[in-house]
């Protein structure tokens, strides 16, 4: 009985699949929002990178919705591993000679790789997540090759609190003075590929990216100390 209903339900996906991709009609562009933002974005938000437009001012909601996500994720992860207590916890080794040599000399290069990264969003690929996730893999080179060093919780947590509020506070700004949250570019946007162009954007990314990378080097420390 569950093979048939299974085969079934398979068939339904299928036909559904099959009548989903007969309506689209492959090469035609009918959507007017990317045309909108190729032809207008650049002047409204001041952003040579037009996904970053996209991300941090048209669709700032999602943006905000995702930084959300990961900050809920960070809490319950260590929520979970609060409650969980691993008695046969295993032998944390030495890190090798490489390792720990690499660590002492690559930890500050890709800290300043990161910061780069995100600074320069609104001009290149790039922006707040990417950046923030490279701030954290240097923390976890960190707790992978310099043996007993670990981050500062409460310099972490600190560095989030005032990141994830500077976001907020740029988007209420925004709605006091232009009527739109995050939509209203309230400073001067500069000359256009210049680092100091582009309003709130670059602010905003440097807020994600702090937040970002602080959110993943937590969840870095959780899972760490599990293992010591």
């Amino acid at each position: 009985m569950r093979k048939i209903i299974g085969i079934i339900l398979l068939l339904i996906i299928a036909w559904g699949i099959f009548t989903s991709l007969q309506n689209i009609h492959f090469g035609e562009n009918k959507s007017k929002v990317g045309k909108y933002y190729n032809a207008k974005g650049r002047k409204q938000t001041g952003a040579s990178n037009i996904v970053t437009s996209v991300v941090v001012q048209y669709r700032s909601f999602d943006t905000l919705g995702e930084v959300t996500v990961l900050f809920l994720a960070a809490i319950g992860l260590g929520a979970v591993l609060a409650t969980f207590q691993n008695k046969n916890k295993a032998k944390v080794e030495e890190a090798s000679l490489i390792l720990s040599t690499g660590c002492r000399f690559l930890f500050p290069l890709i800290l300043i790789f990161g910061a780069y990264i995100f600074i320069h969003g609104h001009l290149s690929p790039g922006g707040g997540f990417q950046g923030g996730a490279v701030i954290a893999s240097a923390f976890l080179l960190a707790y992978l090759g310099c043996h007993g060093k670990r981050v500062s919780e409460s310099g972490s947590t600190l560095a989030e609190s005032l990141s994830g509020l500077t976001f907020l506070i740029l988007g209420l700004v925004g709605l006091a003075v232009g009527g739109h949250f995050f939509l209203s570019n309230f400073l001067p946007k500069g000359q256009l590929n210049n680092l100091f162009s582009a309003g709130i954007i670059p602010i905003i990314y440097i807020a994600i990216g702090f937040k970002v990378g602080s959110e993943l080097t937590i969840i870095i420390d959780h899972l760490m100390e599990e293992t010591r």
